[in-house]
């Protein structure tokens, strides 16, 4: 029987998942991947605020790369939920 190549020794495991909102901002290529604990909550509350005739500011605090964003809620073109695996 032959054997998977496995460089880094990884079982399944070790392999866990997260949710992240994607968040896509009017002229810009790159979205902002926002790494919280209720993220289905923040999703919902950022589609909410597109629709605010209103500018709203939103800053949230994350626990990724990104520490705190800032952003006005008329900029957002489009936000999105991301399921992404990772090695703990």
């Amino acid at each position: 029987m032959a054997q998977q190549f496995n460089p880094q020794n990884i079982n399944a495991q070790n392999i866990k998942k997260r949710m992240s909102v994607l968040v896509f901002l009017k002229g810009s290529t790159a979205p902002l991947v926002l790494y919280l604990d209720n993220p289905q909550d923040v999703y919902f509350e950022l589609t909410k605020l597109m629709k605010s005739p209103t500018p709203v500011y939103v800053e949230k605090e994350t626990q990724g790369p990104l520490k705190k964003v800032c952003f006005a809620a008329n900029q957002i073109a489009a936000v999105a939920m991301q399921e992404e695996q990772y090695v703990a």
